[in-house]
């Protein structure tokens, strides 16, 4: 509530995290020759190149979590790392996580499916259907649906604009369509 009342909507929740390490390595291409009275008569106009490599060398995630909560962070957390793998660097805060967020929102889309179209057992706990593989209850198609909400109605300029934003380009364009706009200029397609 204090965070609330000094203008912070979204407090600092972290379930998961995305580590990487990122190297750039600067080479001269050419070295420039000395002429008569130390000119420099074939000097390139490049100097350096840029070699990049990224690697991801974790994705943690908070143990214990319900299973759809930890399957939508870790939907996030990927999409972060595949961010990273593809060479997108300096994205906007709220492009990244809404697109991250986009992706949890898509999976928790895939698993209310999953479960609207199976038969459900009233019987058995949720915990036991998790753990046999076997149908899923009421209550794990209504713990998926409050996740979702939760994303849908985040009212975090960072989490919930972008998710908004994000999820507006992935309707209207598609998913590839808008990771390429977002790859060559950094925004959110509209």
């Amino acid at each position: 509530m204090d965070g609330e009342r000094n203008g912070h909507y979204h407090m600092p929740e972290t379930r998961g995290l995305c580590l990487s390490e990122e190297q750039t390595v600067s080479t001269v291409l050419r070295r420039p020759r000395m002429g008569m009275g130390n000119r420099v008569p074939d000097m390139r106009t490049e100097p350096y190149k840029l070699t990049r490599r990224c690697e991801v060398t974790a994705i943690l995630i908070l143990y214990g979590l319900p299973r759809l909560l930890t399957g939508s962070i870790l939907a996030h957390e990927m999409m972060h790392a595949w961010l990273r793998l593809q060479g997108y660097r300096t994205l906007s805060q709220e492009v990244e996580e809404g697109i991250c967020q986009v992706l949890a929102h898509m999976w928790l889309r895939s698993q209310i499916a999953l479960i609207s179209s199976g038969t459900t057992s009233s019987t058995s706990s949720s915990a036991t259907s998790s753990r046999q593989g076997g149908k899923r209850s009421p209550f794990d198609k209504k713990l998926a649906e409050f996740f979702k909400h939760q994303i849908e109605s985040d009212m975090s300029p960072v989490y919930g604009n972008g998710f908004r934003a994000g999820n507006q380009a992935v309707i209207k364009y598609g998913l590839p369509r808008t990771l390429e706009h977002i790859r060559l200029t950094g925004t959110f397609p509209f």
